[in-house]
Protein backbone atom coordinates (compact mmCIF):
# COMPACT_ATOMS: atom_id res chain seq x y z
CA UNK A 1 0.00 0.00 0.00
CA UNK A 2 1.31 3.47 -0.87
CA UNK A 3 2.12 5.70 2.03
CA UNK A 4 -0.11 8.75 2.42
CA UNK A 5 1.57 12.13 2.24
CA UNK A 6 0.38 15.01 4.36
CA UNK A 7 -0.27 18.47 3.08
CA UNK A 8 -0.48 21.69 5.01
CA UNK A 9 -4.12 22.22 4.21
CA UNK A 10 -4.99 18.90 5.91
CA UNK A 11 -2.93 19.71 8.96
CA UNK A 12 -4.18 23.29 9.22
CA UNK A 13 -7.80 22.27 8.61
CA UNK A 14 -7.64 19.90 11.53
CA UNK A 15 -7.32 23.04 13.67
CA UNK A 16 -10.97 23.81 12.74
CA UNK A 17 -10.66 26.73 10.36
CA UNK A 18 -13.44 25.06 8.37
CA UNK A 19 -15.56 22.66 10.47
CA UNK A 20 -16.33 20.23 7.59
CA UNK A 21 -12.75 20.10 6.35
CA UNK A 22 -11.48 19.90 9.94
CA UNK A 23 -13.68 16.89 10.66
CA UNK A 24 -12.57 15.18 7.44
CA UNK A 25 -8.89 15.84 8.16
CA UNK A 26 -9.22 14.48 11.71
CA UNK A 27 -10.92 11.32 10.37
CA UNK A 28 -8.04 10.85 7.94
CA UNK A 29 -5.47 11.13 10.73
CA UNK A 30 -7.45 8.82 13.04
CA UNK A 31 -8.05 6.17 10.36
CA UNK A 32 -4.51 6.06 9.01
CA UNK A 33 -3.29 2.48 9.00
CA UNK A 34 0.22 3.54 8.10
CA UNK A 35 2.27 6.50 9.20
CA UNK A 36 1.45 9.72 7.44
CA UNK A 37 4.53 11.05 5.62
CA UNK A 38 5.12 14.76 6.20
CA UNK A 39 7.54 16.54 3.85
CA UNK A 40 9.64 19.23 5.53
CA UNK A 41 8.03 21.83 3.26
CA UNK A 42 4.68 21.04 4.89
CA UNK A 43 6.09 22.09 8.27
CA UNK A 44 7.45 25.24 6.67
CA UNK A 45 3.98 26.08 5.38
CA UNK A 46 2.28 25.02 8.60
CA UNK A 47 4.52 27.33 10.63
CA UNK A 48 3.52 30.20 8.34
CA UNK A 49 -0.21 29.35 8.61
CA UNK A 50 -0.11 29.13 12.40
CA UNK A 51 1.86 32.36 12.71
CA UNK A 52 0.11 34.49 10.09
CA UNK A 53 -3.43 33.10 9.82
CA UNK A 54 -4.00 32.09 13.43
CA UNK A 55 -1.61 34.71 14.90
CA UNK A 56 0.09 32.19 17.19
CA UNK A 57 3.19 33.53 18.90
CA UNK A 58 6.58 31.91 18.37
CA UNK A 59 6.41 29.87 21.58
CA UNK A 60 2.99 28.43 20.67
CA UNK A 61 4.11 27.58 17.13
CA UNK A 62 7.24 25.86 18.46
CA UNK A 63 5.11 23.90 20.93
CA UNK A 64 2.74 22.78 18.17
CA UNK A 65 5.54 21.71 15.84
CA UNK A 66 7.35 19.88 18.64
CA UNK A 67 4.13 18.08 19.56
CA UNK A 68 3.73 16.96 15.94
CA UNK A 69 7.27 15.57 15.90
CA UNK A 70 6.52 13.51 18.98
CA UNK A 71 3.60 11.66 17.40
CA UNK A 72 4.18 8.13 16.18
CA UNK A 73 1.52 8.37 13.49
CA UNK A 74 3.66 10.66 11.35
CA UNK A 75 6.97 10.19 9.59
CA UNK A 76 8.86 13.40 8.90
CA UNK A 77 11.21 13.97 6.02
CA UNK A 78 14.68 14.54 7.45
CA UNK A 79 13.52 14.64 11.06
CA UNK A 80 17.01 15.44 12.43
CA UNK A 81 17.09 18.57 10.25
CA UNK A 82 13.65 19.58 11.52
CA UNK A 83 14.70 19.05 15.14
CA UNK A 84 17.80 21.14 14.48
CA UNK A 85 15.66 23.85 12.85
CA UNK A 86 13.31 23.99 15.83
CA UNK A 87 16.27 24.32 18.17
CA UNK A 88 17.76 27.12 16.04
CA UNK A 89 14.41 28.90 15.90
CA UNK A 90 13.97 28.62 19.67
CA UNK A 91 17.40 30.18 20.25
CA UNK A 92 17.45 32.84 17.49
CA UNK A 93 15.39 35.67 16.05
CA UNK A 94 15.76 34.16 12.56
CA UNK A 95 12.69 33.10 10.62
CA UNK A 96 11.71 29.45 10.82
CA UNK A 97 12.34 29.12 7.08
CA UNK A 98 15.97 30.19 7.52
CA UNK A 99 16.32 27.84 10.48
CA UNK A 100 14.93 24.96 8.41
CA UNK A 101 17.30 25.75 5.54
CA UNK A 102 20.23 25.78 7.98
CA UNK A 103 19.03 22.54 9.58
CA UNK A 104 18.82 20.83 6.21
CA UNK A 105 22.24 22.10 5.13
CA UNK A 106 23.71 20.79 8.39
CA UNK A 107 21.94 17.46 8.01
CA UNK A 108 23.37 17.15 4.49
CA UNK A 109 26.80 18.17 5.82
CA UNK A 110 26.78 21.14 3.46
CA UNK A 111 27.94 23.94 5.71
CA UNK A 112 28.32 26.75 5.95
CA UNK A 113 25.03 27.89 4.52
CA UNK A 114 25.59 31.38 3.16
CA UNK A 115 23.17 34.29 3.31
CA UNK A 116 22.88 38.05 2.96
CA UNK A 117 20.43 38.07 5.90
CA UNK A 118 22.17 39.35 9.05
CA UNK A 119 19.65 37.75 11.37
CA UNK A 120 19.91 34.36 9.67
CA UNK A 121 23.71 34.58 9.82
CA UNK A 122 23.48 34.22 13.60
CA UNK A 123 22.26 30.63 13.22
CA UNK A 124 25.06 28.12 13.88
CA UNK A 125 26.51 26.91 10.57
CA UNK A 126 25.39 30.00 8.65
CA UNK A 127 27.79 32.56 7.26
CA UNK A 128 27.02 36.16 6.29
CA UNK A 129 27.94 37.21 2.77
CA UNK A 130 28.81 40.84 2.31
CA UNK A 131 28.10 42.65 -0.94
Amino acid sequence: MAQTGGVTRLRARSVDDDPRQGARARRLFEAAVERLFVPSTVLLELEWVLRSRYEFDKSTVLGALNALLETREREFQDEPAIERALSFHRQNAADFADCLHAGQCGSARRVPMVTFDRTASRIPGVELLTP
